[in-house]
């Protein structure tokens, strides 16, 4: 290689550095040995973090950016190593969350030679045909003079518009072959450019005329609020006008649940009032949201939302999520913080306040919340072994600190901490809302205490997943990560169970975690495992318990492992509903459908 040259390598490790990220996660392989010898060189500029499974590294990447805001960068093998990755990929892509994946692959004069892990039978080094469905956009250099260009446009396809995961493939020549003298500088390449769009300025008039003239108007906010930092203009809007505000599950703590303005979650598990509301309202705003099945409903009218007669405003950067699923009055295509400041712009221009008419609405609005406060309400006194596990999302959120962070993994416990734990902040409760992976909060709760070492970071994780991804204890004690799992041990695939028994007649089969000879409920005991790690590891049975251990395990500052003995037959009831066809639609647990007129 010519003196004073980069080779390829070095020239993806000078950029992240230039980029100011600060991790590297991910796992040694023969693909990618020579990107790690890069990362060796540079060890003072980023740390490299190494684990068990390359979907941890995913993982911890993924939630590192929701709590920091600053992407970060995985690395993993050829063959087997990187196809451990899509589905933190998946994950990442569906709730719109950017990490830079760099994955080797085989030598390029091997191509379609069927080397050693060459995924080749439809294409040569056919890798980026893997992935190419989960992740914004996949670049493939394929010589060294190549990789500048292709690590600077990644980037920018990674963090611009809407964000996403995107993929570098790296052929393992390529890693050394002579790349550049220089990196891409990203401060005149990259620093300059605004993805944060104003909306139509008619659209924003229109906009701020239906919002006066609403006599019941609601907010829906989603994850484009949160991620977006939008938070602090939403909560302006709101008691400006008055107007309730209702989340999404990727939207709860984008307002305070203590905020009197706050209605909590809509879905098919949604709080009463909550959906009572958004589905009564005249003009619904809905920012930065999906309208998935989960947060509609399954799109059946009266349990989550009435679109139409509701005359729905929708904004957000993805002009392909505009009407969707439901037909708008008025959608607009923008940043959703840009909008919000241009609609408090135009309302200062007016000198317009919230009308008269609210305080009725707001009132009724009351009296739904009553409603549902009185219907939960002996779930928090239940002492019973298993532990009711309304009361354990609610004995846990009263024990984290207001500067907590709680990463929910995926399982029945999610739907209840989702009903029963108040965010105050946008990173006070983070969770996987569109892939849905298991293990995503058993991993990405390294990557929020890493993104975050001065705040407790607790995970909630169902027994199955933490199982699944058992490794991350090595990881903690490794990397000398003070968090702490919570793992809600219900011996089974308790949700799947659920649905088993709620639409197939209680036909079970592969969902209950069961010991062959005594036929009693079976897991490994995980107080134990973690303390054969080095962790400490405590056994709850009792509700009254569990917040004191959430708190000691805090105190302790050190990795600590909660196996709490969960009820399974218990699931959460709301005001929505869930359909499966053709198996057919749930129940509300409470209220009905609402027919407007």
């Amino acid at each position: 290689m010519p003196q004073n040259m980069l080779d390829g390598a070095q020239v993806i490790v000078d950029y992240l550095i230039r980029e100011k990220v600060p991790y590297a996660f991910g796992l040694c392989g023969h693909g990618n040995i020579q990107f790690i010898d890069a990362l060796y060189e540079r060890q003072s500029d980023i740390k490299t973090i190494s684990v068990h499974h390359e979907t941890v590294a995913g993982f911890m990447a993924d939630v590192y950016y929701r709590v920091s805001g600053q992407p970060t960068a995985t690395f993993t093998s050829c063959g087997p190593g990187s196809v451990n990755l899509p589905i933190a990929l998946a994950n990442a892509y569906l709730d719109s969350v950017p990490f830079l994946a760099v994955t080797g692959n085989v030598p390029t004069s091997q191509f379609n030679r069927g080397a050693f892990q060459e995924l080749y039978r439809h294409y040569q080094a056919d890798f980026p045909s893997t992935v190419r469905t989960m992740c914004k956009k996949v670049f493939q250099p394929t010589r060294g003079e190549m990789v500048p260009l292709a690590v600077r446009q990644a980037w920018k396809t990674m963090v611009t518009g809407r964000p996403g995961p995107v993929v570098l493939d790296v052929p393992f020549d390529v890693f050394k072959e002579a790349a550049a003298t220089e990196t891409p500088n990203p401060q005149e390449w990259n620093a300059n450019i605004s993805s944060r769009c104003g909306a139509d300025p008619e659209g924003v008039v229109k906009a701020v005329d239906m919002l006066l003239a609403a006599e019941r108007p609601a907010i829906l906010v989603g994850q484009g609020v949160r991620y977006g930092g939008a938070a602090e203009e939403l909560r302006a809007l709101a008691e400006r006008l008055q107007i309730p505000v209702a989340s999404s599950a990727s939207g709860l703590g984008a307002i305070s649940a203590e905020h009197p303005l706050a209605l909590g979650l809509v879905s098919r598990g949604g709080l009463y009032h909550a959906n009572h509301a958004t589905r009564q309202a005249d003009v619904l705003l809905a920012l930065g949201v999906r309208f998935d099945d989960r947060t509609s409903s399954s799109w059946i009218p009266g349990y989550s939302f009435t679109i139409p007669p509701t005359r729905l405003i929708h904004v957000d950067i993805d002009p392909e999520e505009i009407a969707r699923n439901y037909p708008v009055a008025l959608g607009l295509m923008a940043d959703v913080r840009t909008f919000l400041r241009q609609i408090l712009a135009e309302l200062d221009r007016r000198q317009a306040r919230a009308p008269a008419s609210r305080k009725k609405w707001l009132d009724a609005i009351a009296g739904y919340r009553k409603e549902w406060e009185d219907f939960v309400a002996p779930g928090y006194q239940d002492d019973s072994t298993p532990i009711h596990p309304q009361r354990a999302a609610h004995e846990i959120d009263k024990a984290l600190p207001d500067d907590a962070i709680l990463v929910s993994d995926i399982g029945v416990h999610h739907n209840w901490l989702l009903q029963f734990c108040k965010p105050k902040r946008p990173d006070s409760l983070i969770g996987s809302m569109g892939f849905g992976p298991m293990g995503f909060g058993v991993a990405g709760l390294l990557g929020a205490k890493l993104a975050a070492p001065g705040r407790p970071c607790v995970g909630v994780v169902g027994d199955g997943a933490f199982f699944m991804h058992a490794s991350v204890l090595g990881t903690a004690v490794e990397y000398e990560l003070p968090v702490v799992w919570v793992v809600w041990n219900n011996y089974a695939y308790a949700s799947i169970r659920g649905l088993q028994r709620g639409y197939l007649d209680g036909r079970e089969l592969a969902t209950d975690f069961k010991h062959p000879q005594t036929g009693k409920p079976y897991n490994p005991d995980f107080a134990v495992m973690a303390r054969s790690a080095g962790i400490e590891g405590v056994r709850i049975d009792r509700a009254g318990d569990l917040g004191d251990a959430v708190r000691a395990a805090i105190a302790a500052n050190r990795p600590f492992l909660i196996d709490a003995n969960i009820a399974a037959d218990k699931n959460p009831g709301g005001a929505g509903v869930w359909e499966l066809p053709p198996l057919g639609m749930s129940q509300p647990a409470i209220g009905g459908r609402y027919v407007p007129g």
